[in-house]
């Protein structure tokens, strides 16, 4: 199959911009009259120095981020931060966590190796389905910070508010960063992997209110401190040049789209078009409840395990490519990105639509 005839709706790493991807093609051997190639180049050279400085110039401007903070380009992963965000933030103290999908539950699971784990909600008791609703939050007055994952990509579901807490938000905002405006002014801490959103897998971005820097623990590995990394801008060794380089690419199409405020207006219109499709339907049945939805990762099933395996190898003949559910959960999962155009969406739609109709008793 040629890209053309594919749509990929994998949940990372996924789709990106066919403009960003057709000018790094284009560079690729020769950036910009330097006679290398971006992945070739020291990360010390004005080159470089000025493909950094215009990634993170462009999304301080895409969230407008505040100058209290400050933007972390790092790696590890979102996973790493798992391990970071306690190390730094904890001081050995109490930290609140709202275990909402799989990856807040690891995130909690990590903290407890460096302080008290208060859980402050959980949706566990009904598989995820749901967010907690800000009364059913219980605050420790103690906590040095309240952890929660914005959007859970395995479950498709994503908090529609912002949690009021007294101690900083700390915010996995992997999945759905840049996807949505945000008041980075709220949190102390913003973290996302880059391979949802952003850029390719590799690169990992951290949005820190510069006030909670310089409290690690003593014991913190150096390339673990926040405060290390602010004051080396992110270099203190080699950083993910590549991913960062692709970064711009990407700020410069989500630019042309309107910005942050142009592709979440698209976003809903895509989400939209496919949960129409699972509430009209005899098959089809959402994972999430209705009001905890996730724009971005939708989430169904038909209900029987070999039919979901049918949908999605079916799919993929047909160039719908990565819809199968998270392996811990099965089911079915159609990830919309920034990326994903809405043409691919209405072939999606079509196709849920065909198979139905092939399928359904």
């Amino acid at each position: 199959m040629t890209r053309e005839q594919v749509f990929n709706f994998a949940a990372g790493p996924s789709v990106l911009p066919r403009q960003a991807l057709e000018r790094a093609a284009a560079e690729m051997l020769n950036y910009r009259g330097s006679g290398m190639s971006v992945m070739e180049m020291s990360h010390r050279s004005p080159w470089f120095q000025e493909i950094f400085d215009d990634a993170k110039g462009k999304l301080k401007k895409a969230l407008d981020v505040p100058d209290s903070h400050e933007i972390l380009f790092l790696q590890g992963g979102a996973s790493l931060q798992f391990s970071m965000v306690p190390l730094n933030l904890m001081e050995g103290g109490t930290a609140d966590y709202a275990v909402t999908g799989n990856f807040s539950n690891i995130a909690m699971k990590e903290a407890k190796k460096y302080g008290t784990v208060h859980v402050a909600a959980s949706s566990q008791d009904d598989d995820f389905s749901y967010i907690p609703a800000q009364e059913q939050l219980t605050i420790s007055p103690e906590a040095k910070y309240f952890y929660y994952c914005a959007n859970n990509t395995i479950y498709g579901t994503a908090w529609n508010y912002v949690p009021e807490t007294a101690a900083p938000l700390v915010c996995d905002m992997s999945s759905e960063i840049l996807s949505r405006r945000v008041d980075v002014a709220k949190y102390g801490l913003i973290f996302a992997g880059a391979q949802k959103n952003m850029a390719p897998a590799g690169l990992t971005v951290v949005i820190l209110d510069k006030a909670l820097a310089g409290r690690e623990a003593p014991y913190t590995p150096l390339m673990l401190s926040y405060k290390t990394m602010i004051e080396k801008d992110s270099m203190y060794n080699t950083p993910p040049c590549w991913c960062i380089y692709m970064l711009g690419l990407t700020l410069d199409w989500l630019e042309s789209q309107g910005g942050v405020a142009g592709v979440e207006a698209i976003k809903h219109e895509k989400a939209a078009v496919i949960y129409d499709i699972i509430d009209n339907s005899r098959l089809y049945k959402g994972c999430a409840r209705p009001e905890a939805r996730s724009d971005m990762n939708v989430t169904f099933r038909t209900g029987d395990a070999d039919l979901d395996a049918a949908f999605a190898k079916q799919a993929q003949a047909q160039g719908l490519l990565n819809l199968k559910g998270h392996r811990s959960v099965g089911g079915l999962r159609a990830s919309l990105y920034n990326a994903q155009p809405m043409e691919g969406v209405q072939v999606l739609a079509a196709f849920m639509k065909k198979f139905e109709v092939e399928h359904h008793v």
